[in-house]
């Protein structure tokens, strides 16, 4: 499902159910309860002091807007009900031209335990959200099986690999736009917050952009991180999105470079190539941490999103 709601002035109906949800202070609320995990009804309730039933009507009325998705689950006292926020941005396209076509827009929600390729240097390790996998300090064992497990992983240099698919329809074109986002940090023993690691980018084989990490963040828990996990150890990263577009390359919105969406061959037949790690020369290789949707602060894996003009 794709993060990026976009919406247009042409479509009065989804618009208009959309900014009523979004008009209530108490809607507002519960949207940033689950801004970094799930949570029952009971739980949003009693969060807000509200009743139960108050706070169902106002999770449906999130439901249809298509803000939030809920699911049941077996509870102590019969079926509880989850629920968790679906969109990280909205865009409203206010330009009521009637003959233009919207974007497409595709996205790809990948776990990092997916990678295809990956040159790993101790210290490094995985874990999932119940226990530590194969890997551990044994870069020889990173692809086990097991790593598909996996909720956190860690190097101290190298780089992790991954490739996402090219919507059928739209290939051997350009997109308009590429996005990405993650949540990584450098990688210290145990952990250290001024631990500057020199992060890059690769899109295809192509460098796209280096950037510092300040640290390895371990003083509080993560936000999401399991009890069971070493609380001496990493616990949580920065949130990092990356927009590729016509005529530069940005960084968490402020742009680093002139590279497009022309200068990586994303117009090949076939996937696209994700690689994050530490150039060999890299005045700062400090490594890296990178966080699955179970652990950290961010509820959510690797998501790169296509967006093609409307053919």
């Amino acid at each position: 499902m794709s993060k990026e709601y976009l919406l247009s002035a042409e479509h009065d109906e989804k618009l208009l159910e959309v900014t009523k949800a979004l008009s209530n202070p108490t809607r507002l609320k519960i949207l940033r309860l689950l801004y970094y995990r799930s949570l029952g009804v009971n739980e949003i309730a009693s969060e807000l002091c509200l009743p139960q039933s108050t706070a169902a009507v106002h999770i449906k009325s999130l439901e249809d807007a298509g803000l939030i998705a809920s699911e049941t689950t077996p509870g102590n006292h019969g079926i509880k009900k989850i629920c968790r926020r679906t969109k990280d941005l909205i865009s409203i396209d206010l330009r009521g031209d009637e003959n233009e076509e919207l974007d497409f827009s595709s996205s790809v929600s990948m776990p990092i335990g997916a990678f295809t390729d990956a040159e790993i240097k101790a210290t490094c390790g995985m874990c999932s959200a119940k226990e530590l996998l194969k890997g551990e300090d044994s870069p020889s064992e990173f692809f086990s099986p097991e790593r598909l497990n996996a909720e956190l992983l860690w190097s101290s240099s190298g780089f992790i690999e991954y490739r996402f698919p090219i919507p059928e329809d739209h290939l051997g074109k350009i997109p308009k736009r590429m996005l990405l986002s993650f949540e990584a940090c450098s990688e210290a023993p145990n952990f250290n917050e001024n631990w500057p690691s020199d992060l890059t980018l690769w899109i295809n084989g192509t460098e796209c952009m280096t950037w510092t990490c300040p640290g390895d963040y371990g003083k509080r828990q993560g936000r999401l991180t399991p009890d069971w996990w070493n609380r001496g150890a990493t616990q949580y990263g920065l949130l990092y999105s990356f927009e590729i577009g016509p005529e530069s390359s940005a960084l968490n919105l402020q742009r680093i470079n002139g590279k497009s969406v022309f200068d990586f061959s994303l117009d090949r037949k076939e996937s696209i190539s994700i690689r994050i790690g530490n150039k060999n020369d890299a005045d700062n290789k400090g490594g890296f941490n990178l966080f699955g949707r179970s652990f950290g602060d961010y509820a959510q894996d690797i998501i790169l999103t296509l967006v093609y003009p409307r053919s």
